[in-house]
């Protein structure tokens, strides 16, 4: 009890400009919603009326009447004013799509995603478990020098899109064996599909990072000392968990609101009345009031979600983070991967080198859904389109915009991560924002465009590495070897320069090359959500987007653009574990 009394102190210290900074991003992100029908520049009042009847002819006196009933010449100041008046007194007002009373929706679509969101966070510990055993296992025993490196699998599975994972799910379990339900919000045997489709690449995600931290902890003196004492392997094994698990919490807490809010394509397939699908089509049908308030219930449950993760890492690392008596969590050397890098990077230069002489949008409508053949290596598209020719092409600017948007957000992530009380409060309200309604956003802003998908990742991309950045900055000020250094006058510059910055580059950036294949996913996602690129282009999302309702007929128009995003992963992964300085 005086421990945790002790660390809501410690917590609460600097509270005032914090939560003052917090509260100026909330606005900012809230105001910027309010502002999206007339950043758009489009008609809200033309939005709305097709929203709510789609055949019903927008003539001047109806948009006069959607005018006047939403107080849209009033301005967004003024709407958000009475939006915020109203939500004071616990009235979020009513839809102007459906009328309806927004508070009670959101609540209920807020459940729904929670409930998914605790069902997804199983299924990701479970596969983040699964992820470590062998690093577990072999380390408890001291024989963690005889591992080879590996985590192939874990790549592959972190790099398979949550989409395509829901569609074949509900394709193959749901409707073929029918050994669960596939569509629907009904009770819990509807919520194993759409769990495993989310907990599976995000529990891969969190197992490789587990998986990177555990090595240091099993080389501390505690691991070595209590395996020479003969203490029982799985205490280890429980010991190292738990020292590794401070620097994960962050990360965590972005699952949890990402897993909340941003599951709007497993929403959409599983049909499940979910806070992400309900913000989504609120942001389409410009419907304000649902957007404001399923934005700032997002906001809300990020903050919370944030400090709880600071306060538990706090609570676990225990006196030592504030008497200096850390060890510095450097993982030994491992034996360099050479074969596997240059193994997939070979097959990922093959496949586009092979397709790129082929024509990427060339029709045959004889030749419609053709099974791979010599002619068509990866069979042939609805339109008769070669798909190798089209993974090949995408490639290009997919994996373009991938490596771009992964360069950016670990610059920005870094130099955020160094300052935790700016980056904090704006590390828990980017998070909240989904990669759709930021796309949106953007586009609104900016128009849409080929470069408006990777601007829209690359707003809420460097998140997750300023969180682990300042994780680990947290750890390693409270190292001896730290404060050995101050003692011996070492100034501030010199610190970060030769002792705080070459202990946090090295897994800051394999995190980021762990996460490429993420960015190149969340492109993908916004391309299956038509919010990325348009046809005829062959990016990687929109390939995936036109194949999937022939997944069933064709099976290799999805499963080879998914195999090459797989190889990504793969690709991305096997050389991170020996980034070192």
């Amino acid at each position: 009890m005086t421990r945790g009394l002790a660390a809501l102190r410690v917590l609460a210290r600097g509270g005032g400009p914090t939560l003052l900074w917090r509260a100026v991003l909330t606005a900012a992100l809230v105001g910027a919603i309010g502002l999206l029908p007339w950043l758009s520049r489009t008609d809200p009042a033309l939005t709305v009326l097709k929203a709510r009847s789609a055949d019903r002819d927008p003539t001047p006196e109806t948009l006069r009447a959607v005018r006047d009933q939403l107080g849209l010449d009033d301005g967004p100041p003024a709407l958000l004013g009475r939006w915020l008046g109203g939500l004071l007194h616990g009235d979020a007002g009513t839809s102007w799509v459906s009328g309806a009373e927004v508070l009670p929706d959101v609540l209920q679509a807020l459940g729904a995603s929670l409930l998914l969101m605790a069902g997804a966070l199983v299924v990701a510990g479970g596969t983040a478990a699964a992820v470590c055993a062998r690093t577990l296992r072999l380390g408890s025993r001291g024989r963690l020098g005889t591992r080879r490196p590996g985590g192939t699998a874990s790549a592959v599975l972190a790099a398979l899109p949550e989409f395509l994972v829901a569609s074949v799910l509900a394709s193959v379990i749901g409707v073929q064996l029918g050994w669960l339900p596939a569509l629907g919000w009904y009770g819990p045997q509807w919520m194993v599909l759409p769990s495993l489709a989310l907990g599976l690449p995000a529990g891969a995600v969190l197992g490789r990072m587990l998986d990177d931290l555990l090595p240091g902890a099993f080389a501390e003196p505690w691991a070595l000392a209590a395996a020479a004492r003969g203490v029982p392997p799985k205490s280890v094994a429980r010991q190292a968990v738990r020292r590794c698990v401070p620097g994960l919490l962050p990360n965590l807490g972005l699952f949890v609101v990402g897993l909340t809010g941003g599951s709007v394509a497993v929403e959409q397939i599983f049909d499940i009345p979910g806070l992400g699908r309900l913000t989504l089509q609120a942001a389409l049908a410009q419907d304000l009031p649902v957007l404001q308030t399923g934005t700032l219930a997002l906001v809300l449950l990020a903050a919370a979600a944030g400090i709880l993760a600071r306060l538990t890492a706090r609570l676990l690392i225990g006196p030592a983070l504030r008497d200096g008596a850390l060890r510095s969590p450097h993982p030994p050397g491992r034996r360099v991967p050479r074969a596997l890098p240059l193994l997939y990077g070979a097959l990922l230069a093959a496949v586009i080198g092979l397709g790129l002489p082929r024509d990427a949008v060339a029709l045959d409508a004889l030749g419609r859904l053709q099974a791979p053949s010599a002619a068509h290596p990866f069979g042939t598209d609805a339109l008769g389109r070669d798909v190798l020719a089209r993974v090949s092409h995408g490639a290009l600017t997919t994996l373009g915009s991938a490596l771009a948007v992964s360069a950016a957000a670990l610059v920005a992530g870094l130099l955020l991560g160094l300052l935790p009380r700016l980056s904090g409060p704006l590390v828990d309200t980017v998070s909240a924002v989904p990669p759709v309604l930021a796309g949106l956003l953007v586009a609104g802003v900016a128009g849409s465009g080929s470069w408006t998908p990777a601007f829209a990742v690359g707003v809420v991309a460097w998140a997750p590495l300023a969180a682990h950045t300042s994780s680990l900055l947290r750890q390693e000020r409270a190292t001896t070897h730290l404060a050995a250094t101050r003692a011996l006058g070492a100034g501030r510059p010199y610190l970060l320069w030769h002792e705080l910055l070459p202990a946090v580059l090295p897994p800051v950036t394999r995190h980021a090359l762990i996460r490429l294949p993420g960015v190149a996913l969340s492109l993908a996602a916004l391309g299956f959500l038509g919010l990325g690129a348009q046809p005829p282009s062959p990016e990687w999302g929109l390939l995936l987007a036109e194949n999937q309702p022939y997944a069933e007929r064709a099976p290799w128009a999805v499963l080879f653009p998914a195999a090459v995003l797989a190889l990504l992963g793969a690709l991305a992964v096997t050389p991170a574990g020996v980034v070192r300085l």
